[in-house]
């Protein structure tokens, strides 16, 4: 039966696809340590229990109705209060949208900016920005990024794709790298997104700056968070941020997220928001504007959720360092932020016992599900060549001893290769 263009041409989640396979593994009894959403298991890491019962207690007041299609005007306030305290940044409520977590506000920027056939740049890996070009008809522009930079780009790595782009789309901490900018790479790029905006006549279509700091609150040790408007404050008419409550409060479910920049694009955005119905619930809204002025309970609930979280990253990079020091053919690189561990395996083109050759990342990955019991996600869900063998190892759903466990299995299914 026939479908759509877009339908037809839609790429499926890679991350879907490797977890129906383990939970089909799960289903026949099997063990496995699921390190491949970029979720919380929220039995270990639950959300704050001041903005729970703050929930509850907003359902207990019948908040259930319509909110308004921009946010709780009380929310709005909320996220400009807290915007300014966290980063000084200055939003005023008319130029900060809510919706239904982040992915609306991602999907709507890019239909208020975006037309079919316009140029996107983004690099690789990053989460997603190949299937909004999808959506949205766009030319996807994939810059291969390098393990040396942290996979992180640089400006003179998206210099050559720049001219006549209508969006780059960026992301620190990086999902699915968990690695940040430094601040000197992103004055970088911010120079020349200005200088491409120079360079163009009066009534084209700018370059936007679509930047994604979802898990900004998310950095560890002495790695800095750096926004392109702090950086480089005439910028300020050309970034969309990306934000929210639901990676920094464990609260993926809650569904609360904000967006903000130029108010004539919030302003459209709001409206394609609107159409789609991706509101935030209400309750959840009231709730959200009232925690989060809470600065005393807010830093107590980060600072312990950092600190375990930096803990599970860290026992998983010493672990594959140790892995590296004895001969193994891996890698890892040091956390920086968000919940994520990127690691090398490069087995491919090694025989498993029963003479079965790994192909690529894809295959190294199905190997480690069924002999160490230990699923990760390769960069190829992310936009790289499935023939890279990095990968991303996600530990918001296991506890510390799952990391720590989950080391000699690896080990010992490396070896029989």
């Amino acid at each position: 039966m026939k479908v759509s263009i877009l339908a037809q041409n839609l790429h499926g989640s890679e991350i879907i696809k490797i977890a129906g396979e383990i939970n089909e593994l799960k289903r026949q009894g099997q063990n496995i340590a699921n390190l491949t959403i970029g979720d919380y298991d929220s039995n270990i890491y639950p959300i704050p229990d001041e903005l729970k019962q703050g929930i509850i207690g907003a359902y207990n007041e019948n908040q259930t109705n319509y909110p308004p299609a921009d946010g709780v005007l009380t929310l709005r306030e909320s996220v400009s209060s807290f915007l300014k305290s966290r980063y000084e940044l200055d939003y005023s409520a008319k130029q900060i949208l809510i919706s239904g977590g982040s992915r609306p506000l991602i999907h709507s920027a890019y239909m208020a900016i975006v037309d079919p056939g316009d140029k996107v740049v983004f690099p690789a890996p990053s989460w997603n920005n190949n299937h909004y070009c999808d959506l949205t008809g766009s030319e996807a522009i994939i810059v291969q990024t390098k393990p040396e930079n942290n996979f992180m780009p640089t400006a003179d790595e998206l210099r050559p794709y720049i001219k006549g782009a209508a969006l780059l789309a960026l992301c620190s901490p990086l999902n699915p790298t968990g690695t940040m900018f430094d601040k000197k790479d992103l004055e970088e790029i911010c120079d020349l997104v200005i200088e491409e905006n120079k360079s163009r006549a009066i009534g084209d279509k700018p370059l936007y700056l679509l930047y994604d700091q979802i898990y900004s609150q998310l950095t560890f040790g002495d790695h800095v968070h750096y926004n392109p408007v702090s950086l480089r404050p005439e910028l300020k008419d050309y970034v969309i941020f990306v934000d929210g409550s639901s990676k920094c409060f464990a609260a993926t479910g809650v569904r609360v997220g904000w967006g903000f920049g130029p108010e004539h694009i919030i302003t459209n955005m709001k409206a394609i928001v609107g159409h789609m119905g991706a509101w935030s619930p209400k309750a959840e809204q009231v709730a959200m504007a009232k925690y989060i002025m809470d600065d005393t309970t807010v830093d107590s609930y980060l600072d312990s959720l950092k600190s375990r979280i930096q803990a599970s990253l860290t026992a998983l990079h010493e672990g594959f360092q140790q892995l590296k020091a004895e001969g193994f053919n891996v890698d890892s690189i040091a956390p920086m932020g968000a919940i994520y561990l990127t690691i090398k395996v490069d087995y491919t083109g090694k025989t498993t016992q029963d003479g079965t050759l790994l192909k690529n990342s894809t295959d190294v990955n199905f190997y480690l599900i069924k002999e160490a019991g230990v699923a990760f996600v390769p960069f190829s869900a992310f936009g790289t060549d499935n023939k890279v063998n990095w990968f991303r190892a996600s530990v918001g759903a296991s506890t510390l001893e799952d990391i720590q466990q989950m080391i000699p299995r690896i080990k010992a299914a490396l070896a029989k290769l």
